[in-house]
């Protein structure tokens, strides 16, 4: 059996038996995501239904998240046009440090910060427990894979965009 298909059905089982639900929705008021952009502008998860949504944990001191940065810079230049977003949630406590990562990396994709780090009320909601983690949203607003990266990722983006 190939594990790097194994392991996000687990953690999304986990995910599922933990909070004793059905398959997380981004309109279920158990995860709501409101936080603030780069602008100061407060902005909703919920908002993007009806794209196909990678929600991105990541902080701008987070070796591994900076380089997935790089792979997801592509794939959003490829895909944004057809109905992909990101929706990144930066768990940094230093807003400069954050804002510096988004210039450096050529992030473009909505970008909104929960300055309370691992302490924040997003990533105890969403079970974060690791950078980075991501969550494929379908245009239903239903997570439907875990931590997908590289072509798995962009399968998978491709075929939820056709759906």
């Amino acid at each position: 059996m190939n594990l790097k298909k194994i392991i996000p059905v687990l953690l999304l089982s986990l995910f599922v038996i933990r909070s004793n639900a059905q398959l997380p929705n981004i309109t279920d008021p158990r995860v709501p995501i409101k936080l603030p952009t780069i602008q100061g502008d407060s902005l909703t998860l919920a908002s993007f239904k009806g794209k196909v949504i990678l929600l991105d944990f990541w902080a701008s001191w987070c070796g591994p998240c900076r380089f997935a940065n790089r792979q997801l810079v592509k794939l959003y230049a490829k895909y944004k046009a057809k109905g992909f977003e990101i929706f990144s949630v930066s768990l940094d406590e230093d807003k400069s440090d954050w804002k510096k990562a988004i210039a450096k990396d050529k992030i473009t994709w909505v970008q909104v910060n929960d300055p309370r780090g691992w302490n924040a009320q997003t990533a105890i909601n969403w079970n974060i427990s690791q950078l980075p983690t991501s969550y494929l949203i379908n245009k239903k607003g239903d997570v439907v894979n875990i931590d997908l990266q590289g072509k798995e990722l962009e399968e998978s983006i491709k075929k939820l965009l056709q759906e």
